[in-house]
Formats: C-alpha cells, sequence, structure tokens
C-alpha cells in the first residue's frame, strides 16, 4: 500500500509573542503539493509574519512548521533553502549592478553545489548558464538577458526574482506582495509568469496579495488572516461569499 505524501506546506499551532504581545495565534494549515495558495487579510493580519515564520526569518515561540513532513521550526534560513524553500519579498533582493542572466546563472551555480560567487567566469555551454537561460525562458524575460538588472522595470524585476528561485530549485515558494508597486501595465504579464511557471514545475506557491480581483483569479484557494489567525481558508468563490470574511476584511480598507 503505497503511504499518504504528506502536504508540502504543514502548520499547527504556531504562535509569536515580541515584547509580550502576540502577533501569530493558533495558526493552522495544509497545503497540498502543487496547489497555489492566496493569503490575504488587512494591514496588520499577519500576513508578512507568517511569511517570515515560515522562511525562517522569525523563530515561532509556539507551533511546528513541517515541509514535506520534514520538521523545519527550527531549521535555518539556509537549511530551508536547500530542502527547497523559496521566498520573495515587498522590496527586491536582486543584485542590481549585476545583468539579468548572472543573477539567474549564481542561484543555478549554488543549487548544484557551488556558491554564489561572481570569482567562476560562466561558460556559454555550462550547466548554470543553460539552466539560468531555461529559467528566463520560463518567466518571459530572454530579451533581457544581458541587462542590468537594476534598469529593468519593476514587474520585470519580480519576474527575474521567479527565475531565480527556480534555478535555486525552490519547490516551495512564498510571494510577498508581487504586484506590490508594479505598474498597471505589468500586472498581467507578471500573473501570467506566475501562472506559467506554476503550470511547468508544479511548484507550491503561497502567495500574500492585495490585489483581491488579481489573486482570486489565479489562485486554487485562499486563506484569510485577521489579528495574527487564520479564520478561513477556502475556495475563492466561498471566501467572497462566507459573511465572516466580508465582515474581517472584504468590508474593511486592506
Amino acid at each position: 500500500m503505497t503511504a499518504p505524501v504528506p502536504p508540502a506546506l504543514r502548520i499547527r499551532g504556531l504562535g509569536l509573542q515580541i515584547g509580550g504581545i502576540g502577533i501569530l495565534h493558533d495558526v493552522d494549515l495544509d497545503v497540498e503539493p502543487g496547489a497555489l495558495i492566496g493569503v490575504i487579510g488587512p494591514n496588520g493580519a499577519g500576513k508578512t509574519t507568517l511569511f517570515n515564520a515560515v522562511s525562517g526569518v522569525v523563530r515561532p515561540t509556539a507551533g511546528s512548521i513541517e515541509m514535506d513532513g520534514a520538521d523545519i521550526t527550527r531549521a535555518t534560513i539556509a537549511r530551508r533553502a536547500r530542502a527547497g524553500l523559496g521566498r520573495t519579498f515587498q522590496t527586491s533582493s536582486l543584485f542590481p549592478a549585476l545583468s539579468v542572466i548572472e543573477n539567474v546563472r549564481l542561484a543555478a551555480q549554488a543549487a548544484l553545489g557551488g556558491s554564489y560567487s561572481l570569482l567562476r567566469f560562466p561558460r556559454a555551454g555550462d550547466e548554470a548558464t543553460v539552466i539560468a537561460h531555461e529559467k528566463l525562458q520560463a518567466v518571459g524575460l530572454s530579451h533581457r538577458a544581458d541587462a542590468r538588472a537594476g534598469d529593468i522595470s519593476h514587474g520585470d524585476k519580480r519576474k527575474l526574482e521567479i527565475a531565480v528561485l527556480l534555478a535555486g530549485r525552490a519547490r516551495l515558494i512564498l510571494l510577498d506582495e508581487p504586484m506590490a508597486g508594479v505598474g498597471s501595465g505589468d500586472v498581467a504579464g507578471l500573473v501570467d509568469s506566475i501562472r506559467r511557471l506554476h503550470a511547468a514545475t508544479g511548484c507550491t506557491v503561497l502567495m500574500v496579495e492585495h490585489h483581491i480581483d488579481v489573486l482570486m483569479g489565479l489562485v486554487h484557494k485562499v486563506a484569510v488572516m485577521s489579528a495574527g489567525s487564520i479564520i478561513a481558508f477556502d475556495t475563492p468563490a466561498k471566501i467572497m461569499a462566507d459573511p465572516l470574511v466580508q465582515s474581517a476584511y472584504l468590508g474593511s480598507a486592506a
């Protein structure tokens, strides 16, 4: 008999107190492998803090976090990354002085067992460079491969961050407000990149986003946070019709 596949991410009783103030309260969440999940809630609901706890930026004071069945509650950020957890932040974490292709190649180089070293000069056909070109094509940035990362549009920077995560072999990706600061003309392209990368790789994606109309047309399920807790987790249609959600979030300022 085949053993059941564990969730890509399992959170149980997660809590975080800072200076005696509760930030997260008894958070439970199961995310199946390959799911595309939206996380919404008003400002201060705990969305980014939840991502910080999952990615290892902060250490929870209660509860547990598992990735693919392995407990990572106390794991370092580096160990989580090696296990396949990748995360973007609200502000860019790229190397702006390097080219687009170099940013992705460095991630591929590290994933292949190397390091983030600029002293290894790439060859046109080396494995890391080949992977980098593949990931840039996946997010629609092949035409900007030689541009400086600091010179491309904000929307293209978001696509580049996704390519970097894919080159680093991330299987669980946390996207923290990927549309923030993106011009209206770039939103559709970024949404398409997220949709295509998810379909092509089968990775699991959790996405915090304030653009509710965009999010609801993209994700499979939505987790709603309020006051540091998850108050609902269901399909977009059911979330939009939930009176509790409407009173806690949809009817208030985002």
